[in-house]
């Protein structure tokens, strides 16, 4: 009896740590399960929190009139596509330059930059948005460059305007900017045989906060993006280091529109894609490429205008862009449009 007594005491205090042991066991899986819910539900609360956020209610955008392409004088080195209306196709070279290359690379970086800059200082209510490719046109052929866009598979005009829930491509027309409107100057020069590429989201007067904050991400999602780049990494750390950021905010990554390489040649490989991705290939130093992401409040499906260029979310959210174009170096990346 009393052996028996002890059995029963020896299991009871075994069972005991084992019930303990998968416990814990379980306590630990549920905090895994926990910690994950938890993550999903602050996602979740900051995608009700962005489509709650009272916005401005603004009338859908509308075109205005376009006016004819502006004159280039015949001095001004000009792109070998310029006369042909046909979409020039994606070039299968990655663009790697020499010293002399790298040089002219930066003066067309610099004086993209230097013409952006520009541009966002005439960003304010009713202004036409061809008002602003006029002024950014004079700039270029001021400086002895061609304005990259002008031409380019039938394009009319010196520099893409993308307001509000345009994506990108916009064409500048008669409309003038709204208080509280949101425009992406997209500007591109092709000096001494090279371009420079670059873009960035302005705001026009007083924009509401959700906007503001909207602006803000897609700049710190870009910043992001570079901050990985150098020789040897992987061109999808890029999309992966974009998303994470965007999904924090409860925002989506356009997939449609992508970055790309830059050089003597407006587009090339490599292909940068903004979303997580599983492209192979990595960079190198001496190479040059545009990041661009974009990013919307809502829907990342886009449809684009009879004009063939102008590109809107579907669901008639906003949207906002920021591109810089980058050198790869051995230790990082060089961002080459800046002033």
């Amino acid at each position: 009896m009393i052996r028996l007594f002890k059995l029963l005491l020896f299991l009871g205090s075994s069972m005991n740590n084992i019930g303990k042991k998968h416990s814990q066991k379980w306590n630990i899986i549920i905090a895994r399960k926990l910690s994950g819910l938890e993550e999903a539900m602050r996602i979740r609360r900051l995608r009700e929190l962005q489509n709650t956020t009272k916005v401005k209610k603004r009338q859908p955008l509308r075109c205005g009139k376009v006016s004819g392409r502006l004159p280039v004088p015949d001095h001004i080195l000009k792109p070998p596509y310029v006369n042909s209306s046909v979409l020039p196709e994606l070039s299968c070279e990655p663009q790697f330059h020499d010293e002399e290359g790298i040089a002219r690379m930066r003066a067309a970086c610099e004086l993209a930059a230097r013409v952006l800059d520009y541009a966002g200082t005439l960003v304010r209510p009713s202004v036409t948005t061809n008002e602003i490719d006029k002024a950014v046109h004079e700039m270029i052929i001021d400086a002895g460059a061609y304005p990259s866009p002008l031409g380019y598979g039938g394009f009319p005009k010196s520099v893409c305007t993308s307001v509000n829930e345009c994506m990108c491509h916009g064409i500048p027309d008669s409309r003038q900017l709204q208080e509280g409107d949101i425009i992406n100057i997209d500007v591109t020069v092709y000096l001494n045989g090279y371009h420079g590429d670059t873009s960035k989201t302005y705001f026009c007067g007083n924009v509401d906060e959700s906007m503001k904050r909207l602006v803000r991400v897609t700049e710190e999602c870009l910043e992001k993006a570079i901050s990985v780049c150098k020789d040897g990494a992987n061109f999808r750390k890029i999309g992966r280091r974009i998303s994470e950021h965007a999904e924090r905010f409860g925002y989506g990554v356009v997939e449609r529109f992508v970055g790309h390489g830059v050089g003597t040649i407006f587009h090339s490989e490599p292909i940068i894609i903004h979303h997580r991705n599983d492209k192979p290939g990595h960079m190198v130093e001496g190479q040059t490429f545009t990041i661009e992401p974009i990013l919307t409040m809502g829907s990342i499906d886009c449809v684009t205008c009879d004009d063939g260029w102008t590109t809107l979310t579907a669901d008639g959210s906003p949207a906002a862009q920021f591109e810089h174009t980058l050198l790869i170096t051995r230790t990082g990346a060089e961002i080459l449009t800046k002033c």
